[in-house]
């Protein structure tokens, strides 16, 4: 991701309940950091959660695909970003990147998408106009980024082909 065009958001620290056994973050930690960044961005576009109080819409994610690149210790700064891939009147499709803040490098990134969602269904529903218009801005800012290189991937184990012998 570029750093001066994608969506900076604040970050925190890894926290001591978040190591695991093997003495990193665990990676159910990794989703929760990451929704903690989320809920800045929602936050940012008002359909956070005082928004969902105060009209009973909200978002679902629908889909998400970590990827673990490198490990991250307690207290450990986290730094996220988000750039926006597309989005319609519903849905969002993103990719978020966690950095380590001091040592800036890349510990995971979370390919997400994202549902406007009428909670008295519960179902699909339209982005109200505020956060319609934030949404477009952003992604004509973003349209024009190159594509994240782990955006799309699918998972599975990668074989080299056999040599042939003839």
């Amino acid at each position: 991701m570029t750093a001066s065009a994608t969506l900076p958001i604040a970050g925190e620290s890894v926290r001591p309940e978040w190591i695991d056994y093997n003495g990193h973050m665990n990676v159910a930690y990794f989703v929760l950091a990451f929704d903690h960044a989320l809920d800045q961005f929602l936050d940012q576009l008002d359909i956070g959660d005082d928004y969902r109080r105060r009209t009973g819409h909200s978002t679902y994610i629908l889909e998400t695909h970590v990827h673990y690149v490198r490990e991250v210790h307690e207290g450990a700064p986290l730094a996220f970003r988000l750039q926006l891939l597309d989005f319609d009147a519903r849905r969002l499709h993103y990719m978020l990147e966690m950095r380590h803040a001091d040592a800036d490098y890349i510990a995971a990134t979370s390919e997400q998408l994202l549902l406007h969602v009428d909670q008295s269904g519960p179902r699909a529903a339209p982005f109200p106009p505020h956060a319609y218009e934030r949404v477009a801005a952003l992604h004509e800012m973003h349209r024009t980024l190159p594509w994240p290189e782990r955006a799309g991937t699918v998972i599975g184990i990668r074989r080299r082909m056999a040599a042939s012998h003839g």
